[in-house]
């Protein structure tokens, strides 16, 4: 026996150790069954989708709900029940016992046949469509397969439809075949024709076929399931063509897929394109070492053509198993539902394709709360027994548990969401534990915002203990989070034990800056030397608040200092910042240097005292502030640079001033530089400083040599040779004169060229006027004279007239031109030569 809490179990179930979920649920059906087989046991039972049908030993037939609750009784014999068989519609059933009774009945009506039979009758078969008037066909059993069909006057008239072959041991009816199982094998007929289609022979004939009976399944209307003993064979009913009909049944039968099992069948259901099969186990015990009935086995094999996959196993504790032979156990089930129904002489035990919350309910247990969340978030509109926010909350004490407080702090941001009241019992709890900084990361900022405290919190548990996190935190969170006026505090009072700590001065800063007292702000960024400190004052407008700290800025970055002063003259004056400047004249340079490159007249009052910044600080930008500059006095530039001895920019303001003889003797004395010379006297473009140039170069050999090279387009290299004193050396003067004679022949050929090209453009042009003269003038009732602006056509074309057309299309009357003085007779168009447009000959004189 058993124990008495495995009885009461409601899922008997034993579900392997390993990683690989379950593919059914099983709980034992109950109720009006559970009363039923306290004092009787379990036959034979039927499926259908409104219903079951139970048989008992005691010859009881009980129809039950899906709840197993009994609703109809029937007492049709003292001995066991065999089959039950029902039609499709539920309103027949069919049923044979032992004793040879054999009982069918319609469920809602008087219809009812009785027969006794002297032998015992296993099976019974009502045909699927009992219920309509020309189906009224049931099959028995026993050592014959008999066949009743009811007839004229409602009489039942039997026939043998096989005999000679032992008992029969199974029949299923579907459509218009039966199969049913012998001693010998299993058959099938074709009710239509009446026609043996089949023969399928039993594999292993040592086994008895009363203790490991055949179990038989119609998957479909053509497809039949065989199971017998560990052999399983899955036949499919197909069409014999017309060709090879001859004497042969219009259908035939393959084999389609056969293989062993390891264990004895009980039964077979179909599950999709998969198998499910009830088997009967026997195993050897360990105390004993005596062969045992072990629990028997649901499995769920894949089929292939020569064997099988297994998708999944599991054992049944069932009531008795201990007692039961193969035999005992039958396996039914329910098409539209995909239920599978597991009967024993003392349980049945329902197995269902296991949902989402069965799926869910098996992740909690191995712990996989992140695939958990997945599968309820996915399928949140089907699920009934789970909430989403329960696994997520699960989850979240489970990360705690494994010491991944980073990790379950993230996931508070998806599981929470904006739900405030549990974001605060999370933060509280993982105050508890002393992971507030993991948390704080994720705390929500906007929409939901938690209650300061949790904030001020947080804050406080970093500066206590990590002020590069607290000034992180500061720096990411909103000013409006927390009790800004608190927090200042708690820095402050920090910042006495650390006077010193840049981390602290600079969140302090921010803070200030949250809380609009900018002043201070910018006080610590100035001491920080802080980059934030520009974008501050530009932000909040405190110009005003550094006009006394100029310097400080200009020290801590005077590029970005003056560029910002530059861009806001008009709250900080050019005068103030010069002002403010003035002990510092290197930096008073810069700033005053960036506004001359902006503008050249803005700061004009300060020209003369940038002359001596620029020489003291800059001198390479001394020569383009002077060039660039009409402000600068002169006078005081060039007493500057003399004193320096700076000889360009010398050189520059004597020419500038009008001395450039000066400027070319420094030219050559100082810099004895001939390029430069020559240059100068190019650019000053003044025969005497040629000739002042001549005169100081004929004595020097290398400048000699620098004129004969450059002078030749400017001067004629002849004044300069004559000069040469005979027998002086030259260097490379063979190459500066044939450089001289090379700058000829070219101005000579440039200028023939030149000279090629006009005169075939004056002949182009002369053909094309001598082509436009040549063409004619229209000359009609439209036109008028340009003198009397008369039509320059008579009305009456019979009179005599002359008309006079010049090239630039102006006409007149002969009589309207004034008469010509000149001996020549060509006459010019009037308007043409008033206008200075070129005087128009005139080209064409018409009279009649």
């Amino acid at each position: 026996q058993e124990n008495r809490s495995n009885e009461e179990s409601t899922d008997e179930s034993e579900e392997d150790e390993s990683e690989e979920e379950p593919k059914l649920k099983y709980e034992r059906l109950s109720n009006g069954v559970t009363e039923i087989l306290q004092k009787d046991a379990a036959s034979c039972m039927t499926v259908h989708e409104k219903f079951l049908a139970l048989g008992t030993h005691y010859g009881k037939v009980y129809l039950l709900d899906v709840q197993g609750n009994i609703t109809q009784k029937f007492d049709v014999s003292p001995v066991k029940i065999n089959q039950i068989s029902l039609d499709d519609s539920g309103e027949h059933m069919g049923v044979c016992s032992e004793d040879g009774k054999v009982q069918v009945f319609g469920l809602y009506s008087s219809e009812e046949f009785h027969e006794t039979f002297d032998c015992p009758i296993k099976i019974v078969a009502v045909h699927p469509h009992f219920v309509r008037s020309h189906f009224k066909q049931f099959v028995t059993g026993g050592k014959k397969l008999l066949l009743y069909e009811r007839g004229w006057m409602n009489r039942w008239k039997p026939s043998v439809l096989h005999e000679g072959e032992g008992n029969i041991r199974n029949v299923k009816w579907r459509g218009h075949l039966i199969a049913w199982a012998n001693n010998m094998g299993v058959k099938i007929l074709d009710m239509i024709s009446k026609q043996r289609i089949t023969n399928v022979p039993r594999d292993d004939i040592s086994l008895r076929p009363d203790m490991y009976p055949c179990s038989l399944c119609w998957k479909d209307n053509l497809t039949l399931i065989i199971g017998w003993g560990n052999s399983v064979k899955i036949c499919s009913v197909k069409e014999r063509h017309a060709s090879e009909m001859r004497d042969l049944p219009n259908r035939y039968v393959e084999i389609v897929f056969q293989f062993d099992t390891e264990f004895y069948i009980s039964g077979l259901a179909p599950l999709c394109d998969q198998l499910v099969i009830l088997s009967y186990v026997k195993e050897i015990s360990e105390k004993t070492e005596v062969e045992c009935c072990a629990r028997p086995r649901l499995d769920i094999v894949q089929p292939l053509p020569e064997s099988c996959e297994e998708i999944s196993s599991d054992a049944l504790t069932v009531r008795g198993f201990q007692e039961n032979e193969c035999r005992d156990y039958h396996l039914e089930y329910s098409e539209g539902e995909s239920l599978f129904y597991i009967i024993s002489p003392r349980d049945v035990v329902v197995a269902k394709e296991r949902d989402q919350d069965d799926h869910i309910d098996w992740l909690l247990e191995k712990k996989k709360y992140e695939e958990a969340l997945m599968a309820a978030e996915i399928s949140q509109k089907t699920i009934k027994k789970h909430k989403i926010l329960d696994i997520g909350l699960a989850y979240i004490n489970h990360l705690v548990e494994k010491g991944e407080y980073d990790l379950a702090a993230r996931k508070c941001q998806k599981i929470l969401g904006k739900n405030t009241e549990l974001w605060e019992f999370e933060v509280y709890k993982f105050k508890e534990i002393g992971q507030l900084k993991a948390i704080s990361r994720y705390l929500p900022r906007r929409d939901p915002v938690l209650k300061p405290l949790i904030y001020e919190m947080v804050l406080h548990e970093f500066l206590e203990s990590d002020y590069e996190g607290f000034a992180t935190l500061i720096k990411e969170w909103p000013g409006d989070l927390y009790n800004n006026t608190i927090i200042v505090q708690a820095v402050v009072d920090h910042l006495k034990k650390d006077p010193q700590n840049r981390t602290l001065l600079r969140t302090l800063a921010e803070l200030y800056t949250y809380d609009q007292r900018y002043g201070r702000a910018l006080e610590i960024y100035l001491t920080l030397r802080h980059k934030d400190v520009f974008q501050l004052i530009h932000k909040h407008n405190l110009f005003s608040s550094i006009r006394d700290k100029i310097v400080l800025l200009m020290d801590f970055d005077s590029e970005k200092a003056v560029d910002m002063l530059l861009d806001n003259e008009d709250k900080i004056s050019i005068d103030r910042v010069v002002e403010e400047l003035e002990n510092r004249p290197e930096l008073q340079h810069v700033y005053l240097h960036k506004l001359f490159k902006r503008d050249h007249h803005k700061g004009q009052r300060y020209h003369e005292k940038q002359i001596s910044l620029y020489a003291e600080y800059d001198r390479p930008n001394l020569l383009p502030f002077l060039r660039d500059s009409t402000h600068c006095p002169l006078e005081k530039a060039l007493e500057i640079c003399q004193q320096r001895n700076f000889v360009e920019e010398t050189v520059y303001l004597l020419s500038r001033m009008g001395n450039s003889r000066s400027a070319l003797k420094m030219i050559m004395e100082e810099l004895q530089d001939v390029d430069k010379a020559i240059e100068f006297a190019k650019e000053q473009d003044d025969g005497e400083l040629w000739e002042d140039l001549i005169l100081y170069s004929i004595d020097k050999p290398p400048f000699i040599t620098g004129l004969l090279n450059n002078i030749g387009t400017h001067v004629d290299p002849i004044l300069l040779i004559h000069r040469i004193k005979e027998g002086m050396e030259i260097p490379n003067l063979r190459d500066s004169l044939v450089k001289i004679l090379q700058d000829y022949n070219l101005q000579i050929l440039l200028r023939e060229g030149c000279k090629k090209i006009l005169v075939a453009d004056s002949l182009s042009l002369l053909k094309k006027m001598h082509r436009t003269q040549m063409k004619g003038v229209l000359v009609d009732e439209e036109n008028i004279c340009e003198s009397c602006l008369s039509p320059i056509l008579p009305s009456d074309a019979s009179k005599s007239f002359n008309v006079v057309v010049f090239h630039c299309r102006h006409m007149f009357h002969k009589e309207c031109l004034p008469v010509s003085n000149m001996v020549s007779p060509v006459q010019f168009c009037n308007i043409c030569s008033a206008k200075h447009r070129g005087p128009g000959s005139a080209i064409l004189e018409m009279k009649k």
